[in-house]
C-alpha cells in the first residue's frame, strides 16, 4: 500500500511541478515577448508553489529525506534508538494532527463557508488551503506506517538498520 501512496504522490508532484514550470514560462513569455503580462499566472504560480511545498514536504517525510538531528541517537542501544524513533514519530503525529489536519480542516471549512475566492482566478480559496489537511493526512499515514514497521523489527533488524 505504501508503494502505491508513494507513486501517486510522486506523480502528483511531477505534474504540479511541470504545471508550475509551464505557468512561469508563460508568464515570462507574455511579459517580455508579448509586452502584455498575463493576469492569472502570478497567482497560479503562488498557489502551485504552496501545493508543491506542502505535498513535497509530506513526501520527503515519508521517504525519510527530511532534516533530522541525530546527535545523541548513535550513543543509544538499538532498542533505545527504536524507542527514540517511536517517540519522535508520536510527536510528529501530534503536531500534524493538531496543526495540519484539525487546524487546516477548520481553515478550509471557514473559508469555504465565507465564500472567499482568489482575486485573479476566482476559484474558492478553500481549494488552495485543502493541501494542508491532505499533506497532514499523508504525513500521519507515513508515521503510523513507520511506527508499525519499527514495532515489528527484531533486535537483529534494528542493529542492521543503524
Amino acid at each position: 500500500m505504501r508503494d502505491t501512496v508513494d507513486t501517486i504522490t510522486r506523480y502528483t508532484l511531477v505534474f504540479l511541478m511541470g504545471l508550475l514550470v509551464v505557468d512561469v514560462v508563460w508568464q515570462v513569455f507574455t511579459r517580455y515577448i508579448l509586452a502584455s503580462p498575463s493576469t492569472f499566472t502570478d497567482e497560479l504560480a503562488r498557489f502551485l508553489l504552496i501545493w508543491v511545498s506542502l505535498l513535497g514536504g509530506a513526501y520527503a517525510s515519508g521517504k525519510h529525506m527530511h532534516l533530522s538531528i541525530d546527535l545523541f541517537s548513535h550513543r543509544l542501544s538499538p532498542r533505545g534508538q527504536q524507542k527514540l524513533a517511536i517517540i519522535i514519530y508520536l510527536i510528529i503525529i501530534a503536531f500534524v494532527t493538531t496543526v495540519l489536519i484539525i487546524g487546516g480542516s477548520m481553515l478550509v471549512y471557514y473559508v469555504y463557508i465565507y465564500g472567499q475566492r482568489t482575486s485573479a482566478l476566482q476559484i474558492p480559496m478553500a481549494y488552495i488551503y485543502l493541501i494542508g489537511p491532505i499533506s497532514g493526512l499523508l504525513i500521519l499515514y507515513y508515521k503510523v506506517s513507520d511506527i508499525k514497521r519499527l514495532m515489528n523489527q527484531t533486535p537483529a533488524e534494528i542493529k542492521e538498520n543503524q
